[in-house]
């Protein structure tokens, strides 16, 4: 099981949102590389970032903060990143940086023709960021609710070529309520890449459940809130996915 540590963006600084919303940002860092090295050091194996100003601007808007993670980790681990990716130049600029893996959301559902040449383009570089609240995917930092059926579309972007796909319950991203074990795992075994939960994971035993059905095509988790609040340690639950893989 892949625990990915989150950093996301705003402004320079490393923040967590409830629900989303940008007004109701917390900051946990005012240098994210630094909070990068600290994920490294306790075990990470791949980071997730996201560009939250970006993501509200369609377009990039944290390259400071971006290239300075890059550089305190030197290739170390994979880093992915998703917020305001919109076009080609963009997605080969941070591959150039020397980003591991590309999220398109907003960008897949809007406009699934950016989505295929994107695959095309860059086979082994493109995830896909999928959130939805009761089945639906929204858009546009999920100010947006469409009639999109998230398994369908899921089913779509697989047939382009996409590498994996991030399911985020809206729902219950930074509350700390617990991960939405049965509609990730029912995203899971409709598609044949792998899904990564996001969205809600808040302690041991939200690791333990996710371990359970890992064999269901669930590679791994995004954790946010929590390891930023200490309601998980980082370090432990690793060690616990781990263990459990090995048993």
């Amino acid at each position: 099981m892949l625990l990915i540590p989150a950093i996301d963006l705003k402004d320079g600084q490393c923040v967590r949102l409830r629900q989303g919303d940008l007004g109701d940002a917390t900051i946990f860092s005012e240098n994210p590389a630094a909070m990068a090295a600290q994920w490294l050091e306790q075990g990470a194996r791949r980071l997730h970032l996201v560009d939250l100003n970006g993501a509200v601007a369609g377009k990039p808007k944290n390259q400071a903060a971006i290239q300075g993670i890059l550089d305190e980790l030197d290739n170390e681990i994979p880093v992915q990143i998703g917020g305001g990716i919109r076009d080609l130049d963009t997605i080969e600029r941070y591959l150039d940086m020397g980003l591991s893996y590309v999220i398109i959301g907003t960008a897949a559902v809007k406009d699934p023709g950016f989505l295929r040449d994107a695959c095309s383009a860059f086979p082994d570089n493109i995830i896909v960021g999928l959130d939805a609240r009761d089945g639906k995917v929204a858009t546009d930092g999920w100010s947006k609710l469409t009639k999109h059926d998230i398994l369908d579309i899921a089913r779509k972007f697989e047939d382009y070529g996409c590498q994996s796909i991030i399911y985020t319950d809206i729902g219950r991203d930074g509350m700390l309520t617990g991960v939405n074990i049965e509609a990730t795992v029912k995203l899971a075994r409709h598609v044949n890449i792998p899904v990564i939960a996001s969205g809600g994971v808040t302690n041991l035993d939200d690791i333990r459940a996710l371990c359970e059905v890992e064999h269901e095509g669930v590679e791994g988790a995004i954790l946010g809130r929590s390891i930023y609040e200490g309601t998980l340690d980082f370090a432990e639950a690793q060690q616990l996915a781990d263990d459990l893989d090995a048993s």
